[in-house]
C-alpha cells in the first residue's frame, strides 16, 4: 500500500485502537528522546511523519493529547507543543509531589529487600559510569529509565490505574520542562542518581517518615532546577552515607 492509500483509507474510516495506542506511545517516546519540543509548531502531516503513523491514527490521537493539555490547536498555525511557562512548572510539581508523597507512603512497606537491591545496584552502576567516563547518549537513556523507573514503580504499585493515568500524563509534562531547562550534564545527574540513593536508603531501613521527607527534598530540588534556583542542600553523599 502507498502512502496515498493509506491516507485515503485513513480519512474515511476510525483508526484501530491499537493503531491509536501505537501513536500515543510513538508521542510519549518522541517527547523522552527529546524529538518533541515545548512550544513547538507541527503539522497533521509533519506529527504522521514523526510518529511514522498513518494519518488517521494521528487526527484521532490529537484529540486526546489537546484534552491532556499536551498539544494544542492554533488558528492559522497549527499545532502546538504544550509551551512551558512558570504555570505549568509549579502545577505539574506540585501534583507530581501530592501523588509521589502518597505512593512512597504505601511503597516503603510493600517493595522486597529483593527488589530494593535492584534498585539500589542499577543507581549505583549509573554513578560508577558517570564518574568513570564522559557522560554521552547512552549514559544519559539509562540514566533516566533508572531516574523514573523508581517514580513509575513507586506510583503503579498503588495498583490504582486512574492515578498510574494521571501520572503518566504529568510525567510528560514534566519532561517537557526539564527538555525547557538546563541540559543534564555530570553536576546534575550525579547529584540527583544520590538523592535517589539517600531515598533508597531510608526504603532499606522502612522509616516512613524518612522516605517521605527524602522523596519531597528530591522533588523540590527538581522543582528548583528548573526555575534555576540553587539545590536545596542534601546532608549525604555516596562517600558520606547517613
Amino acid at each position: 500500500m502507498t502512502v496515498n492509500d493509506d491516507l485515503m483509507s485513513t480519512s474515511t474510516h476510525p483508526a484501530p485502537t491499537s493503531l491509536r495506542a501505537q501513536a500515543y506511545e510513538s508521542f510519549q517516546q518522541q517527547i523522552v528522546d527529546a524529538n518533541i519540543r515545548p512550544g513547538q509548531f507541527v503539522s497533521q502531516r509533519e506529527l504522521m511523519q514523526l510518529l511514522g503513523m498513518p494519518l488517521g491514527a494521528v487526527r484521532e490521537l490529537i484529540p486526546r493529547l489537546e484534552a491532556e493539555g499536551l498539544l494544542k490547536t492554533v488558528p492559522q498555525r497549527g499545532l502546538q507543543v504544550a509551551h512551558v511557562d512558570l504555570k505549568l512548572i509549579n502545577n505539574a510539581f506540585q501534583l507530581r509531589r501530592l501523588l509521589e508523597r502518597e505512593a512512597a507512603s504505601r511503597f516503603v512497606t510493600t517493595v522486597s529487600d529483593q527488589e530494593l537491591a535492584v534498585i539500589e545496584q542499577a543507581h549505583l552502576d549509573i554513578v560508577r559510569r558517570a564518574r568513570s567516563a564522559a557522560i554521552d547518549d547512552a549514559l544519559l537513556k539509562d540514566a533516566t529509565r533508572v531516574d523514573w523507573g523508581l517514580h513509575d514503580q513507586m506510583i503503579d504499585a498503588l495498583g490504582n490505574e486512574l492515578i498510574s493515568e494521571v501520572y503518566r500524563i504529568n510525567s510528560l509534562r514534566v519532561r517537557l520542562i526539564r527538555l525547557e531547562g538546563s541540559t543534564l550534564s555530570a553536576d546534575v545527574l550525579i547529584p540527583a542518581m544520590e538523592e535517589h540513593l539517600w531515598f533508597i536508603e531510608a526504603l532499606k531501613r522502612r522509616d516512613a517518615q524518612a522516605v517521605v521527607e527524602r522523596l519531597s527534598h528530591h522533588i523540590e530540588s527538581a522543582h528548583r532546577r528548573v526555575l534555576g534556583l540553587p539545590r536545596p542542600d542534601m546532608p549525604w553523599s555516596l562517600e558520606n552515607p547517613v
